[in-house]
């Protein structure tokens, strides 16, 4: 038995809505059917791992242990694209030989942009 990764999961407060920005964000689509209680990116396209997004009444408190890593050719401006979709520039980093810098999405999960 093989074990593989099929989604990545997000708690969030609108499903459909934080979707949205990574759709935007990763040039995906919504996939069809999402609602604010459940919604995905990148099923209907193929690609994997799938972005799941689940409405939580109460999300855990504190730092989220995992994260997004993203690269891109022109890292800053998709750090200026991912802020124009709603992410807050939080920090950046030069450590262990790569630039990334670390943002939040529009619902406070982390995520870094390093340079490609």
């Amino acid at each position: 038995m093989t074990v593989k990764l099929a989604n990545i999961t997000f708690d969030c407060a609108n499903a459909n809505e934080l979707a949205g920005f990574y759709a935007q964000l990763l040039e995906l689509a919504v996939d069809p059917g999402g609602n604010e209680h459940f919604a995905t990116v990148g099923q209907s396209a193929g690609h994997s791992p799938t972005l799941m997004f689940i409405h939580v009444p109460d999300k855990t408190p504190g730092k989220n242990v995992v994260h997004l890593d993203l690269t891109a050719d022109d890292q800053p401006a998709e750090i200026q694209r991912a802020i124009a979709l709603g992410a807050k520039h939080i920090a950046d980093f030069d450590e262990y030989g790569t630039k990334w810098a670390t943002l939040a999405d529009p619902e406070g999960n982390l995520f870094d942009v390093a340079a490609g």
